[in-house]
């Protein structure tokens, strides 16, 4: 057993009070147990409400006093987000509250009748029984700049993953009524093909207007990257469109709401952005992770807000973990198994991680040098996916020295280090 996990165990104390908490919508169950695993009062039911916390208070603080408890942890599965309001009002009341991995519960709620059974009542019990034995995580509530940060991380990525879901709709309906349309504009947020789309969106309609008209409308708007050579391909894809010509009516509307939803998000996302740019203004190290040739800024401001105040943090080790990239292993006795990341954490975190990976090999000479040694070593060579893992954890260790200690990137530092391990390495 490791020391972190005899620190969780030490925080148990004869005189700690633990409580399981099964977390509802509308209603929460708890239970109360010493630090023995015997439990103390009945199961007692509260509405998710002001009322019902303050109710669970006045609970906890009744059977404290009959059992003379000094502190008071409460343990929760971190399912869905029903838990959030109650993690806010506990910890206004000075209570600690930690994090038990719903996969654990599963797997041991029968050790005590051996019976499949999940109900309100028996959860709690084995989410307190977890808390006793040290099996639970800390609950980590991020505060000012970092707690708006993530906030507004979140609803960016929310936008964009509508703005994606808008474009998918409008490519679908070019292909059904003009897929002659997409061989003339490749991308679907050329200014000049949604004003195309927006005024004139069937092939009939292009041909009416003919070539001098449409030329008239995008110089009417300032488009100068565009003219006659253009307008005249849109004409003759227009007369020959195999695309289908029933419904005219509600394909015009179709398209003109879609395209309605497109600039209203995008309007969202520049919204956003200005705002989160003001945001970092407050944490000047998200810029000097930025200025790494293939990470970028929106990449920098997503690490911090899914990570919060780093300080937190004793070392990279750590954020590894957090972000589910600690290695696994299965082996016993003569058998010797894969070994793998155990993406047990921020999966959004892993993800990021992951995604920036794959440009920062191919863009920065640096790293691009790392993943080649990864590959190519004598010893232990890695394949490509784990050469990639390996990055995002390189990647880990640069970004907590720039946060931690406020140190700027230096790629000829990089450099120098790279080719003096492998010249150790040779």
């Amino acid at each position: 057993m490791n020391s972190k996990q005899n620190f969780k165990i030490s925080q148990v104390k004869e005189n700690s009070l633990i409580i399981g908490v099964d977390i509802g919508s509308l209603n929460h169950y708890a239970r109360a147990f010493d630090w023995r695993g015997l439990e103390l009062g009945k199961v007692f039911k509260f509405n998710n409400s002001f009322e019902g916390f303050n109710s669970f208070l006045t609970w906890i603080n009744s059977i404290s006093e009959e059992y003379n408890k000094e502190s008071s942890i409460v343990g929760v599965e971190p399912t869905g987000h029903y838990w959030f309001s109650l993690r806010e009002f506990l910890y206004e009341n000075n209570i600690q509250l930690v994090l038990v991995n719903p996969f654990h519960v599963k797997q041991t709620k029968e050790f005590d009748d051996n019976n499949q059974t999940k109900n309100d009542s028996k959860d709690p019990s084995v989410i307190a029984k977890l808390v006793i034995r040290g099996s639970y995580s800390m609950s980590h509530i991020p505060q000012g700049i970092y707690s708006n940060l993530r906030i507004a991380d979140k609803l960016r990525q929310d936008v964009i993953k509508n703005l994606n879901s808008i474009k998918n709709k409008i490519k679908r309906w070019i292909s059904i009524y003009f897929p002659e349309f997409s061989l003339i504009y490749s991308s679907i947020d050329s200014k000049s093909g949604i004003l195309v789309l927006k005024d004139t969106p069937l092939p009939a309609d292009i041909v009416s207007r003919g070539v001098d008209n449409i030329v008239e409308k995008w110089r009417q708007v300032k488009l100068r990257a565009v003219g006659k050579d253009k307008a005249i391909k849109l004409v003759e894809a227009a007369k020959n469109s195999i695309g289908i010509k029933n419904g005219n009516d509600f394909a015009r509307l179709e398209i003109s709401l879609l395209i309605d939803d497109l600039e209203y998000k995008q309007e969202q996302l520049h919204k956003i952005t200005l705002q989160i740019e003001e945001l970092c203004k407050e944490i000047p190290e998200i810029k000097e992770i930025a200025e790494i040739k293939g990470v970028g800024f929106l990449t920098a401001v997503s690490f911090v807000a899914e990570i919060g105040d780093i300080r937190r943090f004793d070392s990279p080790k750590q954020i590894q973990k957090y972000a589910g990239l600690a290695l696994r292993e299965n082996s016993s006795g003569k058998h010797k198994g894969i070994t793998r990341i155990s993406k047990r954490g921020r999966r959004r975190l892993r993800t990021l991680l992951f995604r920036v990976s794959i440009p920062l090999v191919g863009k920065n000479k640096e790293f691009s040098k790392i993943y080649t040694n990864y590959l190519t070593r004598k010893d232990n060579p890695l394949k490509k996916k784990q050469a990639l893992i390996a990055i995002c954890c390189k990647l880990i260790r640069i970004f907590y020295v720039i946060l931690s200690k406020g140190i700027k990137y230096d790629e000829k530092k990089m450099i120098e280090d790279i080719e003096k391990n492998l010249s150790i390495a040779a």
